[in-house]
């Protein structure tokens, strides 16, 4: 049995960017740049280099369990497109990676780490037909004021290089309010600094990455410290086998 929690990188192209939109599209691009290398030698099957954050070698698909944890929270969003969607309806039918983000984040290890690791991914499913049709990406700004849909629309254009690939959904809320509930259902905690004009951004936030199921359980949360694509990847894996060999789930 494997359970973990997990971290976060990014960027941002708006009208009128922030200082931290800017620095934090100016990280995000030196990350981007590498996710080519890295979904060839995946797809491979080649091992990735360990490094300082993440020195381990990831477990085999299908040799552990991931057990439920609980079921992932409903709720009403805004799509990148402007229209309102229900969460449920996106976190059934795939196995699926939820992360939340702001697009105004420039710490090195959240939200450009996190939107790093999807962005992987979703390069990686682009070669991988199975991966493409089974799992869904989900990047949820919690910073509506800022982040409009319009705002998403080019932010997703930014990090997300390829047209094919995987779901790879960028949504927001109408407004904070509305996002409260879905963040404290996901404990997503979220605060302003106390100075607005920080270097990292103008919200504080802890990392919350989310695997969820077919069946829309959570089945793993990776936070800042484990979030590794190499352990993403084996736990989407492993829940496709368990899908495929009619494993039952307690």
């Amino acid at each position: 049995m494997v359970r973990r929690e997990g971290g976060g990188k990014v960027l941002g192209r708006q009208g009128r960017d922030s200082a931290g939109a800017r620095r934090s599209r100016r990280l995000g691009f030196g990350v981007l740049v590498g996710f080519g290398a890295i979904a060839i030698l995946l797809a491979a099957g080649e091992p990735l280099p360990r490094d300082a954050d993440h020195d381990y070698d990831p477990p085999v698909p299908g040799s552990y369990s991931l057990p439920v944890i609980k079921a992932a929270a409903d709720g009403v969003l805004l799509g990148s497109d402007d229209k309102a969607v229900s969460l449920s309806s996106l976190t059934r039918g795939r196995v699926t990676v939820l992360s939340f983000i702001y697009t105004r984040c420039a710490a090195p290890q959240a939200c450009p780490y996190a939107t790093s690791v999807l962005g992987q991914l979703h390069e990686l499913s682009a070669r991988d037909a199975t991966l493409a049709k089974n799992m869904r990406l989900l990047s949820i700004s919690f910073d509506p004021d800022y982040d409009t849909p319009q705002r998403l629309a080019s932010y997703a254009e930014n990090v997300r290089e390829g047209k094919s690939g995987c779901e790879w959904s960028f949504l927001t809320g109408r407004s904070r309010a509305e996002l409260e509930p879905i963040l404290a259902a996901y404990d997503q905690a979220v605060d302003k600094r106390s100075n607005p004009a920080d270097p990292q951004g103008p919200l504080y936030h802890v990392v919350r990455v989310f695997l969820i199921d077919r069946q829309g359980r959570i089945r793993n949360i990776y936070s800042s410290g484990t979030l590794d694509v190499r352990l993403v990847l084996a736990d989407v894996r492993t829940l496709l086998l368990d899908d495929s060999l009619g494993t039952k789930v307690k």
